[in-house]
């Protein structure tokens, strides 16, 4: 009887990316990224089953993942951008969790992807929902990928829109700017001027290549 093919094993290294995201200045090449959307998916499927107890909220069940999954392809297809690329900022802003709490600073970024001023959310604070119903959960992805009535921009799929390159360093922007709202003057993606991560699209980067961590590496 044959046996399945064993799963990926997550990866635990990091590397610290600087500069404006090319392949020039050291980042990842899109060919360097992991082959297939399915492959980044089993290499953090640990994380994804257990993300939920840092929020003290149930953990994903089974159909929840298969849900999450389906909800990433569907607005991949629909909006053209890579789903690798979409599970990477999930994996960041949630670990996948999908009753991850919203935080609010400024404004409101509810769900699987922080988005912002979203309406989609299974934590509002004051009700935890379980299950998450399957449009909700799709509704947190496609606010994070296409955008809310509030903004496109903190959308990736704005965000690449934004970034004006063709090449890959698009994607890294995107990241910037879904976290931050624009590029810094100069283009170093790891620059702390303006309320950004400052580490943000280094650890998008590394998560397209395999890193598995959910604390970062990165000292820029």
């Amino acid at each position: 009887m044959p046996t399945a093919a064993p799963l990926p094993k997550p990866f635990s290294g990091y590397t610290v990316y600087k500069g404006d995201g090319t392949v020039a200045q050291g980042w990842p090449a899109q060919s360097s990224w992991v082959s297939s959307f399915s492959e980044a998916w089993n290499m953090n499927l640990a994380r994804l089953k257990t993300s939920c107890a840092s929020f003290n909220v149930p953990s994903n069940s089974p159909s929840e993942l298969v849900a999450l999954q389906a909800a990433i392809l569907s607005s991949a297809a629909s909006s053209g951008v890579d789903a690798r690329f979409i599970l990477a900022i999930v994996l960041q802003e949630s670990g996948g969790c999908v009753r991850v709490p919203t935080t609010s600073y400024s404004v409101s970024n509810p769900g699987l992807m922080q988005s912002h001023e979203g309406s989609h959310s299974c934590n509002s604070g004051a009700q935890v929902t379980t299950p998450c119903p399957l449009d909700r959960l799709q509704g947190m992805i496609t606010d994070g990928v296409q955008g809310t009535a509030s903004s496109s921009v903190y959308s990736l799929q704005g965000g690449i829109a934004q970034a004006g390159s063709t090449d890959v360093s698009r994607f890294y922007k995107a990241a910037r700017i879904y976290n931050s709202g624009s590029i810094p003057a100069g283009g170093d993606l790891t620059s702390t001027a303006g309320a950004a991560t400052n580490c943000y699209s280094s650890d998008i980067a590394n998560r397209l290549v395999g890193w598995t961590s959910e604390v970062s590496g990165c000292q820029a």
